[in-house]
């Protein structure tokens, strides 16, 4: 297995809007889809689409959504063995709505991905340890994520954190134990509780996570590209310039076609490049999984780009 992704699923229920309605007010909405999305079966959707085996540790309601998810998973070769049903509960949701400016509003109801708990890593263990990464977030119990680190360090498996949805109070006794730490631009102001407005500003708000231990910590900053902070050096890479249609999922596919390129290659920066231009692709069309680009897609955007 090349990576587990220990994490969240939820179903996407996006509306394609003009505005937010005021208090008290009906609008109504250009158009309506349901998809599979959550942190966690993204970032898995994204990998296995770069061709990465992948296993996903998470928890399903036992609603009508919840054999949809795992049938999901499973078409894209993903290994759903530790995926299972939580009776007398709803699977994960996020109502979704995207303005016409392609910028999104989320709410998450967790459901099901409450319970997936820190024993359950320990049942996995034996497949867990087979692989070469670990990717995790912060839409499941957070000392489940917890457990998950100290699973990978005691067996020399690397690991990323997504810390999103973003968490004020995290035990950075845990994170500094992480290989790669990626947040986006608000996700690090809110952990640092320092200005994002400038490169400058996120770098230094970036450098202080270094200063708690961090090895390598990763800003995704839509637009204006990506910045790696390493303790020696900084990098930034520029975005492509996209017309974007919908960024919901954005940061997700960035992880998920990273942590591919980064166990097949090894290579940080080849895998952040990479990452860059599979995030762009994703926002050109609608929906999360669903506008992931294949590697065919992937490999002929960067050609053009050159």
């Amino acid at each position: 297995m090349d990576i587990a992704v220990i994490g969240s699923n939820m179903v996407d229920l996006v509306s394609y809007i003009d505005k937010i309605p005021n208090e008290g007010e009906t609008l109504e909405a250009a158009d309506f889809k349901i998809g599979c999305g959550g942190k966690g079966a993204n970032q898995a959707v994204a990998a296995a689409k770069m061709g990465s085996k992948v296993m996903m540790v998470t928890k399903v309601g036992d609603d009508l959504f919840a054999d949809r998810t795992i049938e999901n998973l499973e078409s894209y070769g993903i290994d759903t063995e530790f995926t299972s049903k939580i009776p007398g509960t709803s699977s994960g949701v996020a109502p979704i709505f995207v303005d016409r400016e392609s910028k999104n509003r989320i709410l998450i109801i967790k459901g099901a991905n409450q319970y997936l708990l820190p024993e359950d890593i320990d049942h996995a263990a034996k497949k867990l340890k087979k692989s070469s990464l670990i990717v995790l977030q912060l839409e499941i119990p957070i000392q489940t994520t917890y457990r998950a680190i100290e699973f990978g360090k005691e067996n020399g498996i690397p690991i990323i954190l997504n810390p999103a949805p973003a968490a004020k109070k995290l035990d950075f006794d845990y994170v500094s134990k992480c290989d790669y730490f990626i947040p986006n631009e608000s996700e690090l102001e809110l952990l640092t509780g320092m200005p994002v407005e400038s490169k400058d500003q996120i770098r230094t708000a970036a450098s202080t996570l270094i200063e708690k231990g961090l090895k390598n910590v990763i800003v995704t900053m839509g637009s204006r590209g990506v910045m790696w902070v390493k303790s020696e050096k900084i990098f930034t890479i520029d975005s492509y310039k996209v017309d974007a249609i919908d960024t919901t999922g954005a940061g997700d596919a960035f992880i998920g076609c990273f942590a591919h390129f980064l166990v097949q290659s090894g290579d940080v920066l080849l895998a952040i490049k990479m990452a860059t231009a599979f995030a762009a692709l994703s926002v050109v069309k609608q929906g999360t999984q669903t506008s992931y680009p294949s590697v065919q897609e992937l490999e002929q955007f960067i050609k053009t780009q050159s």
